[in-house]
């Protein structure tokens, strides 16, 4: 399987990582506007540690331009790690010329460019996937699978968090301008609040209050309605000092155990059941986004398995975003916005 990339900043490093570990698949292509970025791996950062410490960069070919790239390499699948802003245009591009696509998340910057890409995978009959990594993080992988298992019962409530410095690091500084990133909320936190959508479906209703820092909102609470007998929320912020690092968090309230994870704590991941002492599950050592590239492998190789994302599952998680961005606008009101079905 000939693989490219598209955009080589950090996540298209990772992606790069993630690859080269994969049997029977080879990154012969790259692509990214800036010449200097097929340099070292040392000139990236993210929240996340796992770039690869070296890069063998023989048999792979380089581009500035994804029409020169698409002309003259033979490509099955592309990895599009852009800035947000330039998904649509691009997956639209690649999709129509016949090659699978994994494209970072979100899905795009609104619902309307979101239904450009589900259509343009529909006419050309490549598939087309959003890299939620969340969904396939080991510790909130298993979260989900027992808790769908039923085996603790019903869920009474639950909180997620994830917090960090304003991730001035970008190129140009993309990732804190609202028209090319879609802000913290679209940045950061979809990733909970798709973790959410795939753990209890799309709620109700959603209604959220957030801070602004010069014209962007830098911190969300949110809470997401279902029933009255279900209490689901989750905040996110950039606010925090550099010193203060990256974390990722969740506290589960089944009726049977509750489960907890902190990723600035050891275990990480721990099970509190009813009756019985605490535990930490054995979970894969590997990360979420080498489990993503390894399930995007099995689908567009035909291999049968349940399906963990569904492109209108990533739309859905954009529309949550919008809808808790026009609850936030209706400050200084706490204004409930529903979601249509």
């Amino acid at each position: 399987m000939r693989i490219g990339i598209i955009g080589f900043g950090f996540m298209g490093r990772m992606h790069m990582g993630v690859w080269s570990r994969m049997p029977g698949v080879r990154v012969v292509a790259v692509c990214d506007a800036d010449p200097a970025a097929f340099g070292s791996v040392d000139s990236c950062r993210g929240n996340i540690a796992g770039l690869p410490d070296s890069i063998d960069w023989s048999g792979i070919r380089f581009f500035t331009s994804p029409e020169t790239l698409l002309q003259d390499a033979s490509l099955d699948a592309v990895s599009v790690t852009l800035p947000t802003y330039l998904h649509a245009d691009i997956v639209c591009r690649l999709l129509r010329a016949g090659v699978h696509v994994l494209c970072e998340k979100p899905m795009a910057l609104n619902v309307p460019e979101c239904r450009r890409m589900m259509a343009a995978s529909d006419e050309s009959g490549r598939k087309l996937m959003i890299a939620h990594c969340i969904r396939f993080w080991p510790a909130y992988a298993h979260t989900r699978r027992v808790i769908q298992s039923g085996q603790y019962g019903r869920v009474h409530a639950a909180r997620f968090g994830r917090y960090g410095a304003v991730p001035g690091w970008s190129s140009g500084g993309w990732l804190i301008r609202d028209d090319r990133s879609g802000g913290m909320m679209l940045d950061l936190h979809i990733h909970d609040a798709d973790y959410i959508q795939s753990l209890f479906g799309m709620p109700r209703a959603v209604a959220s209050r957030g801070l602004n820092v010069q014209g962007s909102t830098r911190y969300v609470q949110t809470e997401y309605l279902y029933h009255p007998q279900m209490n689901i929320c989750a905040e996110a912020g950039w606010l925090a000092s550099d010193s203060f690092g990256f974390r990722m968090n969740y506290e589960i309230w089944a009726e049977n155990a509750v489960f907890v994870f902190d990723s600035t704590r050891q275990p990480a991941y721990r099970i509190f059941p009813a009756g019985g002492e605490a535990f930490s599950p054995s979970i894969s050592d590997k990360d979420g986004y080498f489990h993503e590239i390894e399930y995007f492998i099995d689908w567009i190789s035909g291999q049968v398995r349940e399906q963990q994302i569904t492109m209108q599952q990533s739309l859905d998680s954009v529309r949550l975003i919008e809808a808790e961005k026009q609850s936030v606008g209706c400050w200084p009101e706490y204004t409930v916005i529903p979601l249509d079905a």
